[in-house]
């Protein structure tokens, strides 16, 4: 029989004991239809939770609330279960690394995000110390590549699907302001002229958005290569795909528009296990997105045994590696970047070879290839 969880589909606090029960093989299912501010205020509900917050786990024993209570719960009823470690000092580091996401990044966010959303006051400087206090939270090394690891596992997948980063800050949502009763003997009455005039904080609220500055790949001069017509070309090609495909590329190929590129992962004995490297690559490919009007990119992960290699081919508009992915991607620095020299032909071949996912790849069998384009 199932556990019965309350919450809404989409509740970030629900996603614990959901993500906790797809590791442990813990049957948990979201009640139907819940709707936020009404299904949680019935008296149903209020029996489980006094307060009425979710999420709620109904259990054959009793309700239990809170979420890091519910996760814990769920885990628990695993015998052995691995996610608690195997020692008393890995159960303590767990409980630890669980109460600091709870309190300095997860409570910081919401001070940051939450006023933004208009569900409270906006302040900037109480969201300045939000901020700094975050930052703070999150100095510790790798923490954004363990970030998309870990939403890139098929069972945190399966419940909270494709995650992607979001581009900027969401502005902050005023609220307008009740319209006042006027008197009709007041119609013609003038205001002082400086209550005509707008409040120096509020100037920027009112002054139209400027247009966004080009990207500097859109100044470059034209190209006699158009990167769509070789995306196009590559994947209409599904037969004789060097004679087609490949020589098309080079007869394309524009060395004074386009640059090629060989990447290298830095870290290849962390590839372990299988699924886990082919993650680390999707998450790549998927913060990549922001270059795809001037990329195509080839991953390749090479190997039938652990650790696995991950090795690319990345065209890029520009003579040079776009400054704006290497400061925004931050994948970027775990690889070795290197240019490829067209006058080696040897280089050239290994172009062809990783376009077309050439088996075997330089001896050894390939596990997974992505395209970017």
């Amino acid at each position: 029989m199932a556990l019965v969880l309350h919450a809404g589909s989409g509740n970030k606090n629900a996603f614990k004991a959901l993500i906790a029960a797809e590791y442990s093989g813990i049957k948990v299912e979201l009640v139907k239809d819940f709707q936020m501010g009404v299904s949680n205020k019935t008296p149903e509900f209020l029996k489980m939770n006094p307060i009425g917050k979710v999420p709620v786990l109904e259990t054959p024993d009793g309700p239990v609330f809170e979420s890091n209570a519910i996760a814990r719960y769920v885990t628990r009823l695993k015998a052995d279960n691995p996610l608690y470690g195997s020692s008393l000092i890995d159960y303590a580091h767990i409980e630890q690394w669980m109460d600091f996401a709870a309190t300095e990044v997860d409570a910081n966010i919401g001070k940051w995000l939450y006023p933004r959303m208009g569900f409270y006051p906006y302040a900037a400087v109480s969201e300045e110390t939000a901020i700094a206090a975050l930052k703070r939270a999150l100095e510790f090394p790798h923490v954004e590549r363990y970030f998309w690891t870990m939403v890139n596992q098929p069972n945190f997948k399966k419940v909270i699907g494709d995650v992607k980063q979001a581009e900027t800050v969401p502005p902050v949502q005023k609220k307008a302001a009740p319209a006042k009763e006027q008197k009709p003997k007041e119609a013609k009455k003038e205001a002082p002229k400086e209550a005509l005039k707008p409040k120096a904080d509020e100037k920027p609220a009112e002054e139209e958005p400027k247009p966004k500055p080009k990207n500097p790949l859109d100044l470059l001069p034209p190209s006699k290569m158009i990167l769509d017509d070789w995306k196009r070309l590559y994947s209409n090609t599904k037969t004789n795909f060097r004679e087609v495909a490949i020589k098309g590329f080079w007869d394309m190929y524009d060395p004074e528009g386009y640059s090629l590129w060989f990447c290298d992962y830095k870290y290849n004995d962390e590839n372990t296990v299988s699924f886990v490297t082919m993650n680390k690559v999707g998450g790549f490919l998927q913060r990549m997105d922001l270059c795809r009007k001037y990329a195509f990119g080839k991953m390749l992960v090479v190997g039938s045994e652990p650790p696995f290699k991950v090795k690319g081919l990345w065209l890029f508009r520009g003579s040079e590696i776009p400054k704006f992915v290497m400061d925004e991607v931050y994948d970027m620095e775990l690889y070795e970047w290197t240019k490829v020299d067209l006058s080696d032909e040897a280089q050239k071949e290994r172009v062809n070879a990783m376009i077309e996912d050439q088996e075997p790849f330089e001896g050894e069998a390939l596990l997974d290839a992505k395209c970017f384009k």
